[in-house]
């Protein structure tokens, strides 16, 4: 990645300001109990977890981003590689979404 995205700098203060759920315990947890405002799973995700968190999202409607690769994601938030991180919190949340697609001019309609 070329230059630094918004959404993986807003991903690490959600870190900081422990309001992420990581990993994919954490993350099912996070959706199960209602936490979950934003789950991103990385691009590189494995099929099985790919389906599983699709799935899960949408039951409890939840949105689902996938973006970046794991490295990138574990980066942003001072780890390893990680497949998925959940936000926490509704306006860290809005703060993200808008850097997540491929292309920042375009906005999802809802």
């Amino acid at each position: 990645m070329s230059r630094p995205n918004k959404a993986l700098s807003a991903l690490g203060l959600a870190m900081r300001a422990g309001k992420l759920a990581i990993g994919e315990e954490g993350v099912l947890q996070a959706i199960r109990s209602g936490q979950a405002r934003l789950v991103v799973m990385a691009e590189d995700a494995s099929d099985n977890t790919r389906k599983k968190f699709s799935d899960k999202c949408r039951h409890y409607h939840v949105e689902l981003a996938e973006c970046f690769d794991r490295y990138e994601l574990g980066g942003a938030i001072g780890k390893e590689a990680r497949v998925l991180v959940a936000v926490l919190d509704e306006g860290l949340a809005r703060l993200i979404r808008p850097h997540l697609g491929k292309s920042a001019e375009v906005e999802p309609i809802e």
